[in-house]
């Protein structure tokens, strides 16, 4: 039995679409490392994954991809994105079969990527090279009163292209006095906490499933890391992602809830298709 989401299709569609933000923002779970910003009628959307493409692929293989949860919502029908993300090449992060009809039904998106991967970015998602945003550390740009920061991930090292860009991200969106931290996939690296600090970030969106070799994937912060970082960042409101998706690599929510009660850290735990309303 695949779990429901809070919230799927035209019921979720109708919720972002007619939700009042006021001087705040609100944002939407979309399942894996997907979330959706809405800002002053703006949106935001942090690497979605809205198809069963990994699924499909790894079906008669030794690694299937067992779905957990159901779709919350056709990517066609999400027409009014101003900005979405890449943070990296992996399928769950990069999705021709989300990522191609989102694009086609918003004529004016942006696409924000790493630098170091436009080539094959460009491949699997059908556009033009000079389409997307590249970006790296240190650099911004500015979208639609968003400010797009690039920082490293260690996915799971930190790795560069032959110009040094970074393959694997994450992204700081700061917007009307907000600051939102979008991790990508990554673990613990030296100077993570450094990186992230100064940004004083309102909301981390941090993954929890871990780095299990057995899996035979990248990994990713534990729910316990999550909670260091979020303390020592000083993270106003956290919100765990990358779990309730496939069933062999996943992480059970409540010990992360558990682990944040322990160290009291302020935290949101989201049900795919559900929103919150911030400020």
């Amino acid at each position: 039995m695949l779990l429901k989401p809070y919230q799927k299709n035209d019921v979720l569609l109708n919720d972002i679409k007619t939700s009042e933000t006021g001087n705040g923002f609100k944002i939407w779970w979309l399942a894996q490392s997907g979330f959706l910003i809405k800002w002053q009628g703006k949106f935001l959307l942090f690497d979605p994954y809205l198809s069963d493409s990994l699924s499909v692929k790894y079906a008669s293989t030794d690694k299937p991809h067992t779905r957990m949860s159901e779709l919350a919502i056709d990517p066609a029908k999400l027409d009014m994105i101003d900005i979405v993300t890449s943070s990296h090449n992996h399928t769950d992060h990069l999705d021709g079969e989300t990522l191609i009809p989102l694009l086609s039904v918003n004529s004016d998106i942006k696409f924000i990527i790493p630098e170091a991967n436009r080539g094959f970015v460009c491949e699997r998602v059908k556009c033009a090279n000079d389409f997307p945003i590249g970006l790296s550390n240190g650099e911004s740009v500015e979208v639609e009163g968003f400010k797009i920061y690039g920082v490293p991930a260690a996915h799971n090292k930190i790795e560069r292209d032959e110009n040094g860009k970074l393959k694997f991200m994450g992204f700081v969106a700061e917007f009307g006095g907000y600051k939102v931290y979008h991790s990508g996939d990554t673990l613990w690296y030296d100077g993570i906490v450094e990186t992230l600090k100064p940004f004083q970030v309102d909301v981390a969106f941090l993954p929890i499933n871990g780095n299990k070799p057995e899996r035979r994937v990248a990994g990713n912060l534990s729910y316990q890391e999550a909670v260091q970082l979020a303390k020592k960042i000083n993270a106003k409101l956290t919100i765990p992602h990358h779990y309730n998706l496939f069933d062999f690599n996943t992480e059970d929510p409540h010990n992360f809830i558990q682990e944040a009660d322990r160290e009291g850290v302020v935290y949101k735990v989201l049900e795919i298709g559900e929103g919150i309303l911030i400020g």
